[in-house]
């Protein structure tokens, strides 16, 4: 299948002022763009809620370091936010990332704003998710819930001994070349659109950075999902589902799980829709970023319709529907 002729055909993404789609299969790589705006596979978007798995796979990879195993309790690896604690104390770090943590859902984007920018502010966000409690045993549901990666990242920090952003370009971002990711905008980076009308930059606060803070282009992307694809301990760590057979969906660490094996999950933010698609089994990443606020069922679309002849499942309502 033509990836450029699969872009073409999704009518739905006529008007997109940037479109740009990747795929990776059998060590083969190619590129498609569209839209009225010149970008190519190294154009940075925001990728919303892919940074999940930039911060999941950062901190297996800091765990297995550490020779920490993924069932340590979370309270052991955060002993500043002890006296605060009053989630589970059973809670662990492989419950956090699989989004079954149980933890009461309270601690929204308004609070975490109120926190500021400053140095401790995701480690004060991660201590309001702890303080909050839980509403379900941890393990019980699956609950998709950013608090989740506030309290991952500051894990992230606590065991590299420094912030979230120098561990995550330590353990991950510099060792697998991924040069063009940062919370920081390049002048180059693409501006994001709701209808018609061009959304002004804005700014991610620190506190909520593991969950939804980055930038990132196609060719990064793919270079990510090859890495994990190259590294089966690591894969098979993240991969395995978390989730029990009556949960909403099934789920692994910062990853959706399809029907055939496939690894996926989109990122929603104000002027942008973006979606990432693997399939483990067959050495197949795909990816597609869009500077639209409402292109998600579009795009979905065309990452499922780029993996149905490998699979034979459609996933388009399942990765448009995702909690991101």
């Amino acid at each position: 299948m033509n990836l450029q002729d699969v872009l073409d055909k999704q009518v739905h993404l006529r008007g997109v002022p940037a479109v740009v789609a990747g795929l990776s299969a059998t060590g083969t790589s190619c590129v498609a763009t569209r839209g009225a705006v010149q970008v190519t596979s190294d154009s940075c978007f925001r990728i919303a809620s892919l940074t999940k798995t930039f911060t999941s796979t950062a901190l297996v990879l800091t765990l297995q370091e550490h020779d920490v195993p993924l069932s340590t309790p979370a309270i052991e690896l955060l002993p500043d936010l002890a006296p605060d604690w009053r989630a589970d104390a059973s809670l662990t770090v492989e419950q956090i990332l699989g989004q079954v943590s149980g933890l009461r859902e309270s601690v929204d984007s308004t609070a975490v704003a109120a926190l500021g920018d400053g140095r401790h502010a995701l480690n004060e966000a991660a201590r309001l998710v702890v303080r909050a409690g839980n509403d379900q045993e941890p393990g019980a549901h699956w609950s998709y819930y950013n608090g989740n990666y506030f309290l991952a990242g500051a894990i992230l920090a606590a065991l590299d001994g420094a912030s979230y952003e120098t561990a995550l370009t330590k353990q991950l971002l510099e060792p697998w070349h991924l040069s063009r990711t940062s919370f920081d905008a390049p002048r180059d980076s693409v501006t994001g659109w709701d209808g018609s009308t061009e959304l002004p930059r804005s700014d991610y606060p620190h506190s909520r950075r593991p969950s939804g803070g980055l930038w990132s282009c196609v060719s990064d992307l793919l270079a990510l999902g090859q890495g994990l694809l190259g590294d089966r301990a690591l894969l098979e760590d993240i991969r395995r589902p978390r989730t029990r057979p009556d949960d909403p969906m099934t789920y692994g660490l910062g990853w959706a799980l399809g029907p055939s094996g496939q690894m996926y999950l989109n990122g929603r933010l104000p002027g942008y829709r973006t979606a990432m698609l693997l399939v483990p089994d067959k050495d197949y990443v795909s990816v597609l970023l869009t500077n639209q606020q409402h292109a998600l069922p579009a795009v979905a679309r065309v990452l499922s319709d780029m993996q149905q002849p490998l699979t034979g499942d459609d996933l388009a309502t399942a990765i448009d529907r995702f909690a991101a």
